[in-house]
Parts: structure tokens; C-alpha cells; sequence
């Protein structure tokens, strides 16, 4: 043998010290040769072994399992693999080997040759697995039958909403018809009225000529707001054309007109800086209606109410601010939305409108509206317009 080999471990020592149990037998079972391994794991010494038959080192299923299964499998095949078996330790607690076993011919006899495989690690591995693997089937479980009620859930909620918006439709459909059909009658009431007004009559019918009137105007006006805010509503939104305006001639004209639909009220008119708005002439119109009519209703008709139009350097402005009772904090987040008014006062003489109209109408032109109210400066609303460079 040459010098540069590596010396290996003698057959004795690699048998010994193998890393799984070996051991021959007869056919009957009878152990010829055990190694160190093999006693170690089962609390014998190896020497201890010889002699024994090794189904009696079996439990009382695996000696059922040794006759009926695996042993005649190896006198008829003449090996076996992987067979799983349960052996009792000295300490009487269970140890589950892997067997691996070879039926051999020689000329002593017929011999098993077994080799033996710990499975504490596998076991563990295969307990661990098995327990993933149910919970991953638990969490399968869960998810199905959470998507399941999703799936109801989304169906009644679309068939809710599909209903909801039937409903809304309709509702918006007859507030369009009812109020577009409401138009002319009432045109006609204050065409009538005006013209009587012309003609000679007593303080008392003169005065109950401009209550006629005056509802009328007031009537139109809640028309518009249902008109626009059912345009809002079905997504068409409220159309503007923009074109270029003297603001302070516009406000100053349509606050004269609001004097006469509002006779208690004294309305002032403040200007400031000069230049030309890119505007919906009629529609800004509604808004100073909208927000004058506002001020009436909710403030102090004792003290003046003032609008302002102004130019900034990079928009224009119109507010209007009241004096009388603040707006709660608590109705200041939804003041714009429809159907809420500037009180709690459910006797109010209005729809709830005109404030959603008015933030519609700023939106439409690329601009908005913004509202403050406090002691000190009063209620004040400004609506702001982009100014268009030209």
C-alpha cells in the first residue's frame, strides 16, 4: 500500500461507529450482531443484544406489524425499506426507528442485515409540517368563507345601491319636471302682479301686490337652486360661459335689483382695486342672490349688509358679510353640501341649496368659495375666480 494513501477506520470501527443502528439476525429474529449505535439508542449495550430475538425489542403493535408485514416481505422479496417501527428503550419509552433490511445467502444460512434510522428530526420535521400544514388549511378555510360573505356582501350592497339609485333618479327626475313646470305659472303670477302695480291702489293692496311679487321672486329662485342641483347631482354639473365682465358694474347692478326683492334689508356695495373678470355675468348674479338671501334669512337686518367686489393679483373676489348670530362650529364642515342650512332652526323658510349652488357655480368657473364666522368680523363669505391672463 503506498504511503500517500489515507488510512481509513478498519471494518470493525466503521460497523461499530456507524452513523445508524446495524444489526444481523436470523431469520427467526434471533440478533447476531448489534452495534454500539443501535444499543446506544435503545439504552443496551450492544453485547447485551446478541441472543435476543429483535421483534421482542419491538412494542406490541410493532411485533404485529414485524409478523404480518414486514417479515414476510422480506422472506419473499427479500428486503424492505423505510418501514417504520416503534422499539421500547430500557427506559420503557418509545423510540421510532426507520428500517432499512436485505435478506443475504450465505453458507452458514439465510441472515437480515438491517440498518436503522433515528426519526426524531423527521418526526419533529413531519409534526411541524403536519401543523403548518393545518394551519395554512384553517387560514384557506377562513379566507373561503371570508370571501364568500364578501361575495353576499358586495352583491346586497350593489343591489342596495342599484335601488338607492333608482330611487335618487326618480326623486331627481320629478324635482326637474315639478320645478320646470312650476316656472311658468309662477312668471305669470309676477308678470300679473307687476303690471296691477302700475295702476292706482290703496297703501294696503300696494303692499299685498309686493308680497305677491316678492314670493313669486322668492319661489323662482328656490326653482333655479332645484334646477341647478339636479344638473349637479345627475353629473352634468352646472354649465357657466365665461366671458369678459366689469365686476363692479355687475354687483353694483345686481344688488339694485336685490333691493327691490328685499326691501328691509341695506345692502351696501364696496369696490376694490379695478380690471376685467372672465365670468358668467348670470351666474355670478346668482351667487350674490344666493348668499344676499342667506344674509337675510340668517342675519341682523339692523345692520347693513356689505358686498364687496375685488381684484387680487392673481384672482377676483366677490364676499358678502352679515352681521347677527355666528354659524355653529359644528354645521361648519357640511354648510355646502345640499340640504343643510346655516341653523338648526327647522322652521326655516329654505330647501337648503342655495350655499351648494353657490360652491357649484365657483367649481364650474375653476375657483371655490370659503366661509368664516365669528364675533368680531361677522359671517363673511368670499368666492374666488382665477383671474384669465390674456
Amino acid at each position: 500500500m503506498s504511503t500517500d494513501e489515507p488510512a481509513f477506520p478498519d471494518s470493525q470501527t466503521l460497523f461499530e461507529g456507524a452513523p445508524c443502528g446495524l444489526v444481523v439476525t436470523q431469520e427467526d429474529g434471533t440478533i447476531l450482531r448489534a452495534n454500539l449505535t443501535f444499543g446506544c439508542w435503545i439504552g443496551f449495550e450492544s453485547q447485551s443484544l446478541i441472543g435476543r430475538r429483535f421483534q421482542d425489542l419491538l412494542t406490541m403493535g410493532g411485533r404485529i406489524f414485524h409478523q404480518t408485514h414486514w417479515a414476510p416481505l422480506m422472506r419473499m422479496q427479500g428486503s424492505v425499506a423505510e418501514v417504520k417501527l416503534d422499539l421500547v428503550h430500557k427506559d420503557r419509552h418509545c423510540v421510532t426507528m426507520l428500517l432499512n433490511g436485505v435478506r443475504r445467502e450465505h453458507a452458514g444460512g439465510a441472515f437480515y442485515e438491517l440498518a436503522l434510522f433515528a426519526t426524531t428530526d423527521r418526526d419533529k420535521y413531519e409534526r411541524e409540517l403536519l401543523s403548518s400544514r393545518k394551519v395554512a388549511e384553517d387560514l384557506l378555510r377562513e379566507k373561503t368563507v371570508a370571501e364568500t360573505a364578501l361575495q353576499l356582501a358586495q352583491s346586497e350592497l350593489s343591489r342596495a345601491y342599484e335601488k338607492a339609485e333608482r330611487r335618487a333618479s326618480f326623486a331627481e327626475q320629478m324635482i326637474a319636471i315639478v320645478s320646470h313646470d312650476l316656472k311658468t305659472p309662477l312668471t305669470a303670477i309676477k308678470m300679473a302682479s307687476e303690471i296691477l302695480a302700475r295702476d292706482e291702489y290703496s297703501a294696503k293692496q300696494v303692499k299685498m301686490l309686493g308680497h305677491i311679487s316678492q314670493s313669486a321672486g322668492r319661489a323662482e329662485r328656490m326653482i333655479a337652486d332645484l334646477l341647478d342641483f339636479t344638473l349637479a347631482r345627475v353629473g352634468r354639473g352646472i354649465a357657466v360661459k365665461p366671458a369678459p365682465v366689469d365686476l363692479h358694474t355687475l354687483v353694483s347692478l345686481s344688488i339694485d335689483e336685490l333691493r327691490i326683492a328685499f326691501p328691509a334689508a341695506n345692502l351696501l356695495h364696496q369696490c376694490s382695486g379695478s380690471g376685467i373678470a372672465h365670468i358668467d355675468a348670470d351666474r355670478v348674479q346668482q351667487i350674490i342672490g344666493n348668499l344676499v338671501a342667506n344674509s337675510v334669512a340668517y342675519g341682523d337686518l339692523k345692520q347693513p349688509i356689505m358686498i364687496t367686489s375685488s381684484f387680487e393679483e392673481h384672482q377676483t373676489i366677490v364676499s358678502v358679510r352679515n352681521q347677527g348670530s355666528i354659524i355653529p362650529e359644528t354645521l361648519m364642515a357640511t354648510l355646502f353640501e345640499p340640504m343643510v342650512r346655516g341653523t338648526n332652526d327647522r322652521n326655516a323658510r329654505s330647501v337648503g341649496l342655495g350655499l351648494f349652488i353657490v360652491r357649484e357655480i365657483a367649481r364650474a368657473h375653476g375657483g371655490d368659495v370659503t366661509v368664516r364666522s365669528n364675533p368680531e368680523e361677522g359671517t363673511i363669505f368670499e368666492v374666488f375666480f382665477p383671474q384669465i391672463k390674456h
